[in-house]
């Protein structure tokens, strides 16, 4: 049974991780296919051309751009980040990833952690909220009523009570202990909010 191809996009490495990289993956299997960008600015670009599985980047990359890699993850939720760490990181942009790898790690454990993290994000994007209702979400964990998120948001009450019960069903979850968590576990709002 032939295993189906990870796309996996190498944002701003040198051409020894990079090579590195490339040649451990290589070695096992060629169901892993590399892309190699400058900058996270292009990944946009790379999308279009072709369905990216992983992103791998130093978290150091994206120390003034945390807003702008959230909102092309909130875009491609499908997508799952993996931090290369080349030494310590601040845990709050590491907060911004699914997974982390270390340069010191040996092959399985690279290998391990890819298909890994393509199991979970098989799980995770069966039941995505849109951005609509990770919007809502954000707010009715932030304490506001129906009433107060609709006029906050400029929809009508009725949309909002819509979208709160798409999120139940989605997420399988009714209270708002229960979505507060799914909202703090899916990077919707940071721990220290709650």
């Amino acid at each position: 049974m032939k295993k189906e191809r990870i796309n996996i996009a190498l944002i701003g490495h040198p051409d020894i991780i990079y090579e590195g990289i490339s040649n451990l993956l290589h070695r096992q299997s060629e169901r892993y296919f590399l892309y190699r960008i400058d900058d996270i600015e292009e990944l946009d670009i790379l999308t279009v051309k072709a369905e990216i599985n992983i992103v791998v980047l130093n978290p150091e990359n994206i120390i003034n751009r945390v807003n702008q890699m959230r909102k092309f993850r909130n875009s491609h939720p499908a997508i799952y980040f993996i931090a290369l760490l080349y030494s310590l990181t601040d845990n709050r942009l590491l907060n911004e990833f699914d997974s982390s790898i270390s340069i010191t790690d040996t092959s399985d454990v690279l290998r391990n952690k890819i298909d890994h993290s393509q199991n979970n994000k098989k799980e995770l994007s069966r039941s995505k909220l849109s951005d609509r209702e990770n919007d809502i979400l954000i707010q009715l964990v932030g304490g506001l009523s129906n009433k107060e998120i609709a006029d906050k948001l400029n929809i009508s009450i009725h949309t909002v009570i819509s979208h709160r019960k798409n999120i139940s069903e989605k997420t399988g979850i009714k209270s708002l202990p229960g979505l507060t968590i799914y909202a703090i576990s899916n990077k919707l709002i940071p721990l220290s909010e709650k």
